[in-house]
């Protein structure tokens, strides 16, 4: 994907003490990424805003 999509997500506590928070990508986002649940994402900042991709191969998690 070349061109951004811009959305605005709420981030929910897990509830286990973690610090992580839980999104709920949208349709249009996950289809615009061209993934389904249980694929992997990469996740980065970038000028003040996040970035996330879709990870087609899993032995390119550093």
């Amino acid at each position: 994907m070349t061109e951004s999509l811009r959305t605005t997500v709420k981030c929910q506590d897990p509830g286990d003490g973690s610090g992580d928070v839980i999104i709920d990508l949208p349709p249009k986002v996950l289809a615009a990424l061209n993934v389904g649940p249980g694929d992997l994402l990469s996740i980065e900042l970038a000028n003040a805003a996040i970035v996330l991709k879709g990870i087609r191969d899993a032995n390119t998690i550093s």
